[in-house]
Parts: C-alpha cells; structure tokens; sequence
C-alpha cells in the first residue's frame, strides 16, 4: 500500500504533469526576423496564448496537433513579401503562407507561416485604442486561420471568419475587434 504522504511519488506524478505537452496542442515556432516589438508585452508568450485558444476552438480541430511559425517583422519585410506573392506594392498586417505539400507527398502537419508587421500593427492599435498586444493576438488568430483555410472573400466567408476571431478572442478576454471599428 502507497503511504499518501510518499513525497516520491506525488512528485514523480507531478512531473509528468508538468513536464508533458497535452497532445492536442498547436505548435508554434516563433522567428524574430525584423522591426522593433518592445510594444508588445510579453509577445511570445500572447502568440502562444492566442495558437492555443485557436486550437481549443471546435472550428478549428485541425490545428490541434499541428505547427505553424508566426515571423515577427517590420514593414519593409512585409512589402516586400506582398509585392511577390500578392502583387500588392505596400506594407500589410498580416500575411498568411499555407504549407504547399509536394505532390504525392502525404500532409505532415505543418500548416504554414503567418508573418506580421511590427509598424503597421502598432499602428493599427494606437488608431484603434486597443492595447497593442490584444491587436497582435488578433492578427495570430487571423493569420492561423487563413492557414486553416478560412478566407474572407465573400461576406458569408467574412462573417464566418470574424465569428471564429471574435469567439476565440473571447476566451482571452479581448473585445470584439468588429464591434467598434470596421476592421478588414
């Protein structure tokens, strides 16, 4: 019979706790590439706070057990990169890049890389009066979605997109982002 007051094994079974992952976690690999995110607090630690309220979200299971990296950069990255790929001659928020499979490969996992601006987000914040990291966790949330598929092209799109933002959001308790702004 165990004694309940064994320090062992109460510590041994707190261990696993602690030093195990839940397996339906989305992994995000964070890459400070660029601009200055000092008005971000604690940036790392809200990008992972907001991949994980995504993962938990019931439209959102395939994120659950997958990765995805969140590039920290600046305008000039952010240009340039929309310039390539969207044919857009200016900075953006966020900007979304779904793992292409090869063909005849077999999806592994990875759903691909969302990469923010650091001057146009704290912009955006300060325009909105928002705190700067609660635009940041948005735009996270944007971005995986759009790496999960959702998109915003028709308005049925967009308020199934805005929902899913707005309902996650919830869960960190940040406000709406729609509800005072006509945020696009």
């Amino acid at each position: 019979m165990n004694d309940p007051g064994d320090s062992t094994l109460a510590a041994s079974a707190e261990d696993a706790a602690v030093g195990s992952e839940p397996p339906e976690r989305l992994s995000i690999v964070i890459v400070r590439e660029a601009g200055d995110w000092s008005a971000f607090a604690a940036s790392e630690r809200a990008i992972e706070a907001a991949a994980a309220a995504l993962a938990e979200h019931s439209g959102c299971g395939r994120a659950r057990s997958a990765e995805a990296s969140v590039v920290l950069g600046d305008d000039t990255l952010v240009r340039e990169l929309n310039r390539t790929y969207r044919g857009i001659d200016k900075p953006t928020n966020v900007l979304s890049f779904p793992f292409q499979v090869p063909p005849g490969a077999v999806r592994n996992g990875i759903l691909g890389d969302v990469v923010l601006a650091a001057e146009t987000v704290a912009r955006e914040a300060a325009e909105r009066a928002i705190p700067p990291v609660h635009h940041l966790q948005h735009l996270v949330i944007h971005g995986l979605l759009h790496l999960l598929g959702f998109e915003h092209d028709t308005d049925a799109e967009a308020e199934m997109m805005e929902r899913l933002e707005t309902e996650i959001l919830a869960t960190l308790a940040i406000a709406d982002p729609y509800a005072s702004c006509g945020i696009e």
